[in-house]
């Protein structure tokens, strides 16, 4: 058996494996698996005619990245960018984006058992966003699907934006 923060877990219990990072005062996630790498924030190139949520595109290594305000995205106030702030980059529904957040907290392995289903209602975050809510402790850690953060329309919308830059 193996203790983390304070919970006994045992060795077959099956994970998850989370970046964590923040909006406001809350704490949200990604699986490792879907995370390419995490940067500073960069200049962003605006793109005319995208939709309200994309700030707009980055070069990252000779690849056009679309940049997605998660504050936006989620409906929330929008925040000037600091030093905390970063930039995740993601594989959303076969499309590389990139995700602006408040701040990454850590790398997390969160006990599968320890994740219900989302509440109705999550937080002012629309919970079609939200793929479960997991506890660790008094913490509440939510599972954000990357893959429905954009429609198929807005995906569609996006590859469009990339031919026209290129």
């Amino acid at each position: 058996m193996a203790e983390a923060a304070g919970l006994k877990i045992s060795d077959r219990e099956e994970y998850l494996q989370l970046v964590t990072f923040k909006i406001g005062d809350e704490e949200f996630s990604v699986p490792i698996l879907k995370v390419q790498e995490i940067i500073r924030i960069t200049d962003i190139t605006r793109v005319p005619s995208a939709p309200h949520f994309v700030e707009g595109v980055i070069n990252l290594r000779g690849k056009v990245i679309p940049i997605i305000d998660i504050r936006k995205r989620f409906g929330l106030p929008c925040l000037d960018c600091d030093g905390s702030s970063r930039i995740i980059v993601v594989d959303s529904g076969n499309k590389v984006v990139g995700l602006i957040v408040d701040s990454v907290s850590e790398v997390l392995r969160l006990p599968r058992s320890t994740v219900e289903p989302p509440p109705s209602m999550t937080g002012g975050v629309e919970s079609e966003y939200i793929e479960g809510i997991g506890k660790l402790g008094e913490r509440f850690v939510a599972l954000l699907d990357v893959d429905r953060i954009l429609t198929g329309s807005q995906m569609a919308e996006l590859n469009a934006m990339d031919g026209a830059l290129f």
